[in-house]
């Protein structure tokens, strides 16, 4: 069988709520609201999709949006 010569990309740091408040000097309810709203673009993982990260580009995107 021929090898598959995959490279594979390391694993993304996902941020959890708490991380983009602090790195936004902003409450965890703050965090919670943008992403209600649709302006925090966020990854759900877990049983049934109850924990919440965010990609860091999308925590990246939505600051350049809202002009940090």
């Amino acid at each position: 069988m021929p090898q598959i010569n995959a490279k594979k990309s390391p694993p993304r740091k996902l941020l959890t709520v708490k991380d983009v408040a602090e790195q936004d000097n902003c409450s965890e309810k703050t965090v919670r609201r943008a992403i209600a709203a649709g302006l925090l673009e966020v990854i759900r993982v877990g049983p049934g999709g109850r924990l919440i990260r965010i990609d860091p580009a999308a925590h990246a995107a939505y600051r350049q949006a809202q002009c940090w």
